[in-house]
């Protein structure tokens, strides 16, 4: 019995003890009738594939305008957190409204989970940080992460994207590689941490992949109310810290308060398009293309803030963009 088939079985049983059971029937048969996510997204749309690239694009705008920030990196975080709910609770609401969506338990559940995953995501980056080079944890954390997704895709929950498009999203990895992987090539005291740390955060951008995934088609929930509570979930999540460190707020807004709208508006708008796309493509092909905005980010950081070695950028930009190109044809 394939993964999903097993969480399909889960929820319905919980569902049914909890008197819910023709409604998340319903939520988990909408996608291709009675199929289960992943046997009917084999592809990748043309529809699909626009929302992924513009996502990428909305993703690296909104890293560059969070490069130079001055203040404290916690509280600028939970601040764009804070600031992209406030921006998409309003419109999740509008949308319940308009769409007669009533929200069940898999509306509250499934976006804290998510929320778990980014977080866990975000501290094992830190904490590779702390004992390796940023040059050895983050190209191993962005190419483990979709390759893991792509694997589980594959192997665990049955979908079967086209094998030209497959490859298209493998060579787009490698594209990555190309741009982020120098500090690889020059073995360092902390190599294995930096394995180890990069590979364990990887694993958390799979993790938040496949169930954001599992989310938006199994689960039947909105993207953009899935997101809306995710980020809530995140912000309060992280305001702990945040009261921890309260002192820092006020100059940390009074600093870096324009990168801090900014995020707020364009993450969600890359995120929101991603989970769309995840409804009508496979997430093998989602998960390697998203990471894109990598490449672009560098290329848009060489263009505009002068930064050094534009060879590996462009070389890595050059098969991205023949990876999308075989992803497409696929």
């Amino acid at each position: 019995m394939r993964l999903c088939t097993r969480l399909r079985w889960m929820i319905e049983e919980y569902a049914r003890h909890s008197g819910h059971a023709d409604v998340m029937r319903e939520a988990l048969d909408s996608l291709n009738g009675e199929q289960t996510a992943g046997e009917g997204r084999s592809g990748m749309t043309p529809a699909a594939l626009g929302m992924v690239l513009t996502a990428a694009v909305l993703h690296a705008a909104w890293n560059l305008a969070a490069k130079r920030v001055r203040g404290d990196a916690a509280v600028f975080v939970w601040m764009y957190f804070t600031g992209s709910a406030l921006l998409c609770v309003p419109l999740a609401c509008w949308l319940m409204l308009a769409q007669g969506h009533v929200p069940g338990w898999e509306t509250v559940l499934a976006p804290a989970v998510t929320a778990v995953f980014h977080i866990a995501y975000s501290v094992l980056l830190q904490l590779g940080y702390r004992h390796a080079d940023l040059g050895i944890v983050y190209p191993v954390a962005r190419g483990v992460g979709p390759v893991l997704s792509v694997l589980v895709a594959v192997l665990l929950l049955g979908e079967r994207p086209p094998a030209l498009a497959l490859l298209g999203g493998l060579l787009a990895v490698g594209g990555i590689l190309v741009v982020t992987g120098r500090g690889l090539l020059h073995p360092s005291p902390g190599l294995g941490a930096g394995l180890l740390y990069g590979t364990l955060a990887g694993t958390g951008i799979a993790a938040y992949t496949l169930w954001d995934d599992f989310s938006v088609t199994a689960l039947g929930v909105p993207p953009l109310i899935y997101f809306a509570a995710a980020c809530t979930a995140q912000s309060l999540l992280m305001l702990p810290w945040v009261i921890r460190r309260r002192a820092a707020v006020h100059p940390t807004w009074r600093a870096d308060r324009r990168p801090v709208l900014i995020v707020s508006v364009l993450s969600p708008g890359a995120y929101v398009l991603v989970l769309y796309a995840l409804q009508h493509a496979s997430v093998a092909l989602v998960a390697p293309l998203r990471e894109s905005s990598i490449v672009i980010g560098a290329l848009l950081a060489w263009w505009l803030f002068k930064e050094k070695e534009p060879a590996p950028r462009i070389l890595g930009a050059a098969v991205v963009a023949c990876g999308i190109v075989l992803v497409a044809l696929g």
